[in-house]
């Protein structure tokens, strides 16, 4: 790869200044340029396959990702007029909600929050990439993929300078754009491979392991940068994703590695409202705050599948940079009162 001609200014070592880097720095008009392709190629290929953009609230009662015991999120609340809810973490479930109206998916691209302090992986606040469509886990795998070839094409084709500035080189764009297809490998035969290999994997209780980071750049470098890690522990994941029919305790879901690590999360989810309220039970989730999400499945069941792409996370690999706090045009630290 040859040398980029754009830096980033690590402007966010100084975050009260950082607006002002911004206002001066090439490196943040080029990330103006990126960010715009993606939201428009993002509506471009969802429009070419029938999907409805939803607009949805930032504020829920029922948060979704930060939820399994694997996760590494925790999520942000607040307090409304005396009211306790939560930002935004997700709102898959708005997207099957949504599907039930579009039965040709439903997307949105939106800010998420998260409790996490930030750091050269995480963002406190980011943008999501997120749909819903009617399928199962294959269904939407396949169309992740074709989503991220159509995003290099993309940026191909109306940023190829604006990436060559900033990441030296447009190859491995060209590359995804060319690729048939991504490597899937279960998170058994990934455990395997890492067996021998101390660091890799975490168990926070029986049946409840995940990948750390220093295992998903094992499991990239072996499978050539890019590999879907598919059916982990159920109880790894939130209730929401489907049961494994051979193997109630795997899930029907599914990690995309590359670039920094974990870059798409995908999952098919309960058709049958018995096998919800088992989920619910199973991770010692109250009913409570799901009652909504309960009914909806028991009055409108429908088989369905999801994913959410970080997009900062994307544009990390977009770049072929190293640190996630570069990819935010203005900062959010949690805890920090920053301006604008």
């Amino acid at each position: 790869m040859s040398e980029s001609a754009v830096s980033a200014p690590h402007s966010w070592n100084s975050p009260e200044k950082h607006y002002l880097t911004v206002l001066q720095s090439p490196w943040y008009r080029n990330l103006v340029v990126l960010q715009d392709i993606v939201s428009f190629a993002t509506t471009e290929f969802w429009t070419r396959r029938g999907a409805r953009n939803l607009h949805v609230p930032i504020t829920t009662g029922s948060i979704s990702s930060p939820m399994g015991r694997g996760s590494d999120s925790s999520p942000v609340k607040v307090e409304l007029e005396g009211v306790p809810t939560y930002l935004a973490d997700s709102m898959q479930f708005m997207l099957e909600f949504g599907c039930r109206l579009a039965p040709s998916g439903a997307y949105y691209l939106m800010p998420s929050f998260r409790g996490e302090p930030a750091d050269q992986t995480h963002l406190c606040q980011f943008f999501h990439s997120e749909a819903e469509i009617a399928g199962g886990l294959d269904d939407v795998i396949e169309t992740v993929e074709a989503y991220l070839r159509h995003l290099a094409g993309a940026l191909l084709d109306r940023g190829a300078d604006t990436v060559r500035e900033m990441a030296g080189s447009t190859e491995h764009l060209e590359s995804l754009v060319h690729r048939d297809s991504v490597p899937r490998i279960s998170f058994e035969e990934a455990a395997e491979l890492l067996k021998n290999r101390p660091g890799c994997l975490k168990e926070l209780e029986t049946g409840c392991r995940s990948l750390t980071r220093q295992g998903e750049k094992a499991l990239m470098d072996l499978f050539g940068g890019f590999v879907w890690v598919t059916r982990p522990d159920h109880l790894s994941v939130p209730f929401y994703q489907a049961f494994c029919p051979e193997d109630e305790s795997k899930a029907l879901s599914a990690d995309l590695l590359f670039g920094i690590g974990e870059t798409v999360g995908a999952g098919e989810r309960h058709t049958e409202v018995r096998d919800l309220r088992r989920a619910l039970e199973l991770h010692e989730v109250p009913e409570d705050a799901y009652e909504w999400y309960v009914g909806m499945n028991a009055q409108h069941p429908m088989r369905t599948s999801g994913f959410g792409l970080g997009v900062e996370r994307f544009l990390l690999w977009v770049t072929q940079h190293d640190d996630i706090r570069d990819l935010a045009l203005l900062l959010r630290f949690n805890g920090v009162d920053i301006l604008p």
